[in-house]
């Protein structure tokens, strides 16, 4: 005798978890972070043609306090990287990073001092898009599987660990800086 026997055959069991998560995954609000060519390719997504309204993101949010998604479209200078990590500290819990292209992913042909070499330094990484530039499909199978991450996110004091660990080792990638004034 199970538990299906005493509820009605119309009910329903899930997990507060999996309807935040299912909620989550059909409401996403994109902020796009276009900086070079890869921006082109990440407009295209918004044409009639590839639509991405279909899974839930109506528009692109122009200010990031109602964004959860960021897009880094394109090289990032070594000036633009305190933007991006400010704009990113200003997104709301829970919020998500796509490094689109190989100039976000890892530099890039551009291998000098003026550009960071992945946007991995800066921010972390919830997926990485290779191509130079992808083209928007690609941009759309990322969201997708990226959905599926968010579908499956902790809620709490999981979600809170979670990005604490990532915290942790993108600060162990960075070099380690003199802050000493007498050792300048």
């Amino acid at each position: 005798m199970g538990l299906e026997e005493h509820l009605p055959g119309d009910f329903l069991l899930t997990t507060v978890e999996a309807m935040a998560g299912r909620a989550r995954r059909s409401s996403m609000w994109p902020m796009t972070f276009g900086l070079a060519c890869c921006g082109m390719e990440l407009m295209a997504v918004g044409d009639p043609r590839h639509d991405f309204s279909r899974w839930g993101m109506e528009r692109a949010s122009a200010t990031p306090r109602q964004a959860d998604l960021m897009v880094v479209a394109g090289r990032v200078s070594q000036k633009m990287a305190p933007v991006l990590r400010r704009l990113y500290d200003q997104m709301a819990e829970p919020k998500w990073v796509i490094a689109m292209g190989v100039c976000a992913s890892s530099g890039g042909m551009f291998n000098n001092y003026a550009v960071v070499q992945g946007v991995d330094h800066i921010v972390p990484v919830d997926i990485y898009l290779p191509g130079c530039p992808p083209r928007p499909e690609m941009l759309l199978d990322a969201i997708l599987k990226l959905h599926d991450r968010v579908q499956d996110t902790k809620l709490g004091a999981h979600r809170r660990a979670e990005i604490a660990m990532r915290e942790r080792a993108r600060l162990a990638r960075l070099p380690l800086i003199n802050t000493r004034p007498d050792l300048r």
